[in-house]
C-alpha cells in the first residue's frame, strides 16, 4: 500500500501522485489540510522518513515565519506543537510505501520509493521530464 499525505493546491503533490498513479498503483491519499495531525502520526512519519520537525518545517507559503518558528533557539517541541494547529506548517507531500518513507520534494523523488516506474516518457505538470522515452531516470 502506498499513502500519500497530500496537498492538492501544490504542485509538487500533485506530480507525485501523478508519477504513483502512473506507475499503476492506487495510493491512499490524504488530504491533511482538512484531516489534520496527530502528534503520534508525525512523529510516527518524521522517524520513519529520519526527519526532525525542524527539517520539516514548510518555510514558504506558511505562517511559519509570524509564528517565529524560524528564529534560533525554537525547539522542535514548539515546532511540533505549531504543525498540530497549523497543519500547513508540515512540508509536503510525504510518502509511505513498504521501500520506506520519504519528503518527497522535488517529486522525482518519490521514484525511489515505488516497485515499478511510469512507463517513458513521463513528465511533470509543468512539462519537466522525470522519465525519459527508454524509461530511464531524467536527472537535472
Amino acid at each position: 500500500m502506498i499513502v500519500i499525505h497530500h496537498n492538492p493546491e501544490c504542485g509538487t503533490s500533485r506530480n507525485v501522485v501523478a508519477i504513483v498513479r502512473a506507475a499503476g498503483e492506487d495510493p491512499v491519499v490524504i488530504e491533511y489540510l482538512e484531516t489534520g495531525w496527530t502528534r503520534p502520526q508525525l512523529l510516527g512519519l518524521f522517524a520513519a522518513a529520519g526527519l526532525t520537525p525542524r527539517q520539516a518545517l514548510r518555510e514558504t507559503k506558511s505562517p511559519a515565519a509570524e509564528l517565529g518558528l524560524l528564529e534560533p533557539g525554537v525547539s522542535d517541541t514548539q515546532i511540533l506543537d505549531a504543525m498540530l494547529e497549523h497543519p500547513v506548517l508540515v512540508n509536503r507531500p510525504i510518502v509511505c510505501t513498504p521501500r520506506g518513507v520519504r519528503l518527497c520534494r522535488p517529486s522525482p523523488g518519490v521514484l525511489d520509493l515505488l516497485e515499478t516506474w511510469p512507463s517513458g516518457p513521463f513528465e511533470l505538470e509543468d512539462g519537466t521530464p522525470v522519465i525519459d522515452a527508454s524509461g530511464a531516470r531524467v536527472d537535472g
